[in-house]
């Protein structure tokens, strides 16, 4: 379905880029051997590269340009073999150098791809510009004193990766559904934690409006926007204002926008700088940097299954729908807790109790896959319980809310309960016999021709043997005393 904005003049067509900046996962800076944890107090996370002392020199993090050619590698991208480190200068009172090291004309990592599936079913391709690293600057804090400014220096030099989206966004579901993509990539080959609450992943979005069929017009960026939410909401609003503006007769001019989302509006922040204000030339303390073919050939052979791999592979070892796979691919970590579910059983069903009900608990509790209060093993045993005849799906039900509450196993949960499954056909024939007694009325329309009922006295009896009988077991039964 294709998203257009509607004004007095008729539709109008939304393109999108995006550049989000990726924190580096690594133990140390990209110049500087300060450490890179988050949470730590104030200042206490700085070298004298990073407070730009004088005579300090950069020294490259070789981890940081490994992580920077496997995540190119995981965006199936070109790798360009020669980089440059370039100066841009602007100045901040957290950016103590007065210009921040980044690569400009030429990156370490080209153009690559990403294939985004939507909510209709269907898939799109996004193209990637570039990636290339860069350090972060400070942070300003404003709200620890009523008059002054505090600097803290702990994100001064970590390493970035700027990932440039080609602008082949059309709606805010398609921008939603490439972060979200991007973020899986990355925490998959374990470069970046994706966790924009924390900072470490954040984005600049580029809006324009445009009649369909027409060049592009002015863009605006909408800077540092940190969920996925806000990154929606934020294009929706500003291409709203855009369409606003030319309907008026008035034009769009390129600055950096802030997005408040209190007020649901972005508002201007600054005029856009364009390259050239930034005085980019090559750092001078850099070399150019230059990889071996060989090295990138090694990194690539050891990336981890990606996304798109294991969603295929799960359609076509398990049997699997998209929608199930791409559920359950969407977190390596809720990947590799359903194969372990999985392994020598049905597969099908495991991922409707992967989806269902321990989606379901986790949200109830508000606990990650990762800290489940049902194990990969332990649900494994609950679907065996299931399969030898133990217990029916009903009682597997009750079984597993237990499992969730106590943190016990399955087994432990059936015996100790009494939950075990009824087969004695001796058994179930008395219950039927109660049952078809009690309602002698509801038999008398049965043997008229209200087949219906049929399903009405399986659940009478199920009752009367609060819920353990062995449903097929019941059904013969059943089928045997109306007949």
């Amino acid at each position: 379905m294709t998203y257009t904005i509607d004004g007095s003049s008729g539709a109008w067509e939304v393109v999108i880029g995006l550049e989000v900046h990726a924190q580096v996962i690594s133990r140390a800076k990209l110049f500087s051997g300060a450490a890179t944890a988050f949470g730590a107090g104030p200042n206490t996370q700085v070298s004298f590269v990073d407070a730009a002392f004088p005579g300090m020199l950069p020294v490259i993090n070789r981890e940081c340009v490994a992580q920077a050619v496997r995540t190119g590698l995981g965006l199936a991208a070109h790798i360009n073999l020669v980089s440059r480190f370039d100066r841009k200068n602007y100045f901040y009172a957290d950016l103590p150098a007065g210009y921040q090291i980044s690569q400009y004309e030429h990156p370490i990592v080209g153009a690559g791809r990403i294939a985004i599936e939507l909510a209709d079913g269907s898939t799109k391709e996004i193209g990637v510009t570039r990636l290339h690293l860069e350090q972060d600057a400070g942070k300003s804090l404003h709200d620890q004193h009523p008059t002054k400014s505090y600097i803290d220096l702990n994100r001064a030099g970590v390493a970035l990766m700027e990932i440039v989206s080609e602008p082949d966004l059309r709606s805010p579901e398609e921008a939603g559904a490439y972060l979200r993509k991007l973020r899986t990539i990355l925490r998959y080959l374990g470069t970046c934690d994706g966790n924009m609450e924390e900072g470490s992943m954040r984005a600049d979005v580029n809006v324009s409006v445009r009649k369909p069929g027409e060049a592009f017009r002015t863009r605006c960026e909408v800077k540092n926007v940190n969920s996925v939410r806000f990154v929606m909401q934020a294009i929706e609003a500003e291409a709203k204002r855009q369409v606003a503006v030319w309907e008026d007769g008035g034009s769009v001019g390129q600055e950096t926008r802030l997005y408040d989302p209190a007020r649901g509006e972005t508002r201007s922040m600054r005029s856009k700088e364009d390259a050239h204000d930034y005085r980019y030339f090559p750092d001078p303390d850099l070399l150019p940097l230059v990889l071996e073919e060989a090295w990138v050939t090694e990194l690539g052979r050891h990336l981890p299954e990606l996304p798109d791999a294991k969603r295929a592979r799960f359609m076509r070892e398990y049997g699997l729908p998209a929608y199930d796979s791409a559920v359950l691919v969407a977190e390596q970590a809720t990947a590799d807790f359903y194969e372990t579910v999985a392994k020598g059983r049905d597969a099908r069903l495991a991922a409707n109790w992967v989806i269902g009900d321990l989606f379901a608990a986790l949200n109830r509790t508000g606990r990650g896959i990762e800290d489940s209060p049902v194990s990969a093993a332990s649900l494994g045993g609950l679907l065996d319980l299931m399969a030898d005849g133990t217990i029916n799906g009903r009682i597997a039900k009750d079984v597993f809310e237990a499992m969730v509450e106590t943190g016990a196993d399955a087994a432990t949960i059936v015996a100790q309960r009494g939950l075990r499954q009824v087969t004695d056909t001796g058994a179930i024939d008395a219950a039927v016999a109660q049952v078809l007694a009690a309602q002698a009325d509801k038999l008398a329309e049965y043997r008229a021709g209200k087949d219906k009922l049929f399903g009405f006295f399986v659940g009478q009896v199920m009752k009367a043997m609060a819920g353990k009988g062995n449903p097929a077991l019941v059904n013969e039964a059943l089928k045997k005393a109306l007949g």
